[in-house]
């Protein structure tokens, strides 16, 4: 009951009251990538597998780049992609004694700025319940703006009007005023998960352009007889360079 209001729409069916209350984590892992490695995704996770399981791979090269050659080949390894993902989170939350959380905003076509000085400039006086501004932020997620003043006792009265007319403009428009909450992770479980579709490749010689090794990565493993398939994605990091993959969810 302390936390702001936020109108939702839902759809669909809840099938069990019990998991209403539980939070719904949505993985976003950053994998960091060493210079002549490649991560390559599949279409089916079977491919993947295989892949590993064959760990050598010699992929042939056209060559046109080097001139003393008309064809080449280089040796990579392929290993399987290991990332800890979170099992169990546990979030601490804290009420602000000296903020307040300012939403239902009108959309006025002002700037961003011009709306948190009128803001600042109405609930810096005492006549309207407020005090000195010490700082405010627009939060550009949930077009909320928090306010935190001076003095420690002006926030919880005005968190209890709930809500407040405020001048803007030619025109005065009722905002809410709710408790500004900041959360800390208290617990976090992390456990390994081998990502089923994904490889990762090493050892890849920098004797190519960028463009025409992930060519030729990406020819040599879809080729079905040489134990690949369809191939969903390739990232490509020359040596010498570093890079950072994401991972998301897999929702196929």
């Amino acid at each position: 009951s302390a936390l702001p209001e936020k109108k939702m729409i839902f759809k669909g069916l809840t099938a069990n009251k019990e998991d209403m209350n539980k939070l719904m984590l949505t993985p976003l892992i950053h994998y960091p990538l060493l210079g002549g490695s490649a991560l390559i995704t599949f279409e089916e996770a079977e491919v993947a597998q295989r892949i590993v399981e064959m760990r050598e791979h010699t992929v042939e090269l056209s060559c046109g780049e080097l001139e003393e050659l008309d064809q080449c080949r280089v040796r990579v390894q392929a290993v399987p992609v290991d990332i800890l993902l979170p099992s169990a989170l546990e979030i601490r939350l804290t009420q602000s004694s000296r903020s307040i959380l300012v939403s239902d905003l009108p959309s006025l076509g002002i700037s961003k700025e011009a709306l948190l000085d009128k803001l600042e400039l109405f609930f810096s006086k005492t006549k309207n319940g407020g005090s000195e501004v010490e700082s405010r932020e627009f939060l550009e997620d949930s077009h909320q703006v928090v306010l935190t003043f001076t003095q420690d006792g002006v926030a919880e009265p005005l968190i209890e009007r709930g809500h407040i007319q405020v001048p803007i403009g030619k025109g005065k428009y009722k905002i809410k005023i709710s408790p500004c909450m900041s959360g800390d992770i208290s617990n976090l479980q992390l456990q390994p998960s081998r990502c089923p579709r994904t490889v990762l490749l090493l050892g890849i010689p920098d004797v190519l352009s960028e463009e025409s090794m992930r060519d030729a990565l990406e020819i040599h493993f879809q080729k079905a007889s040489r134990g690949g398939g369809e191939v969903d994605a390739l990232a490509y990091v020359p040596a010498g360079r570093t890079g950072v993959a994401v991972f998301a969810e897999d929702t196929g």
